[in-house]
């Protein structure tokens, strides 16, 4: 016997409220599936009796004895019993006969498959057989048949969608590049302001050494000519302790000098970071440009987390140092924001530690300059590995990360400089305290040739 369910309530097409529900990800299950199964042996008047009363059926699933056969559409049926003979032919003998006759090349696809993929692999077929329905299979051995047509409108308001979204992560993606094009030029400012001043004191420190040398060794030859002091003098003496005076005076500027640099250091390390807008490449040292990077996140690494760097030989490298520092920051800055997640719930004795280390390696016929940033923390699930590099996907709370970070990082290695951003992961749980570097990202920018 024949199996009829459903068919009152369904409808040719998607309603307005149903596709607003579709989404990239949706499936063949969120379809309207038409259910109309019959066995081989069941008589073709039977049959057409079904589709004249359910005028939307798109055509029957055939099974012999339970097993699926085959499906027969609507229109392949009418053809059939249309042809001369045709009613007395089949409509008195099994569906197995027409079926034989109107023998096409079945598509079958899981209910889960995607609606976009299973689209595309409908319009693959022959023009002969593009209109014909699909079975579904919804369970092992349960089969529904879905109307071409219903698949190919969901199909157009899922490239509606992804157009709409594209259109926005695109506009995100501006919206983030001018803003970074906004901060590289006003930390270039700041950088210029505070470098001027800053230049000036440590130019003028040697002299003030020179100059303090000068009075503590003219106060020693008073000390050694002169016989008789004036109370005063002692009474003066002792109140600001000469001798501490002149030893400490020399660590002051010992000091200030130390800090200056340190601050000229820093302030050129913004410089370079401010750069993300340069025009042309230019030969840099990846290792100046790592140490730059490291300067700037120094105060969130230095009291937590052991900074490990184990730097190659490498000749310098044709690239844009600012786009080349904003993929350190982020790759480093992630690595910082994993390690204080687990530092969180580690014992005392346990360090959290990142890795950095730089090397040339020959690949695909050339050299390339490896860096490679790794991390112990809790790693990467391996479900979600393949998606860190899209637009917009962050596994951090919302507020804390837009997205953006890797995937700019990816379009910068791999499209601005030809390069290559992979990345290797265990995911641990935050109670494996183990010193193995769980995560590690792996920028590869080709040596010799532009970048």
């Amino acid at each position: 016997m024949f199996t009829l369910q459903h068919l009152a309530n369904n409808k040719p097409y998607l309603s307005p409220a149903a596709m607003a529900e579709l989404s990239l990800n949706s499936t063949l299950q969120e379809l309207l599936l038409y259910d109309l199964t019959i066995e081989s042996s069941q008589l073709g008047k039977e049959v057409a009796k079904a589709l004249e009363a359910n005028p939307l059926l798109p055509g029957f699933i055939v099974l012999e004895k339970g097993q699926l056969l085959g499906m027969i559409s609507r229109r392949r049926f009418l053809e059939c019993i249309s042809r001369p003979y045709g009613l007395e032919i089949f409509m008195k003998r099994p569906i197995k006969s027409l079926y034989s006759l109107a023998l096409t090349d079945t598509l079958v696809f899981p209910s889960n498959m995607l609606i976009v993929e299973s689209a595309k692999k409908c319009l693959q077929r022959p023009p002969e057989l593009v209109d014909e329905p699909i079975v579904v299979e919804i369970e092992p051995q349960v089969y529904r048949l879905l109307d071409i047509h219903q698949l190919l409108v969901a199909q157009s308001q899922i490239h509606e969608l992804a157009t709409k979204v594209i259109n926005e992560q695109t506009k995100s993606q501006m919206l983030q590049t001018e803003k970074m094009a906004s901060l590289g030029q006003m930390v270039a400012g700041i950088a210029h302001e505070i470098l001027n001043p800053v230049n000036f004191i440590a130019g003028n420190l040697e002299y003030l050494a020179n100059y303090s040398q000068d009075l503590i060794d003219l106060i020693a030859a008073y000390e050694t000519e002169v016989n008789y002091v004036p109370e005063t003098v002692n009474n003066l003496r002792e109140e600001i302790e000469i001798d501490f005076l002149k030893d400490d005076m020399q660590q002051i500027v010992s000091s200030m000098r130390l800090g200056t640099e340190r601050l000229v250091k820093i302030v050129n390390s913004l410089r370079n970071f401010s750069h993300i807008g340069d025009g042309q490449q230019k030969p840099i040292d990846i290792h100046e440009c790592l140490e730059s990077t490291l300067l700037i996140l120094h105060n969130r690494i230095k009291y937590s987390i052991e900074l490990v760097k184990d730097y190659g030989k490498l000749p310098p490298v044709s690239c844009y140092s600012g786009q080349l520092s904003q993929v350190f920051v982020n790759i480093i800055g992630n690595a910082v924001d994993a390690l204080m997640e687990k530092v969180l719930v580690a014992p005392k004795t346990w360090k959290a530690q990142i890795r950095v280390s730089t090397e040339i390696v020959e690949a695909e016929g050339k050299k390339w300059a490896k860096v490679r940033i790794g991390d112990n923390g809790p790693g990467i699930p391996g479900e979600i590995q393949g998606r860190i590099f899209e637009t917009f996907f962050t596994t951090k709370p919302v507020g804390k990360g837009t997205g953006l970070g890797l995937a700019i990082s990816h379009q910068i290695v791999t499209e601005n400089h030809q390069g290559k951003l992979n990345v290797r992961s265990q995911s641990n749980k935050l109670e494996d305290f183990s010193a193995n570097i769980n995560t590690e990202f792996e920028i590869m920018l080709p040596l010799f040739t532009a970048c």
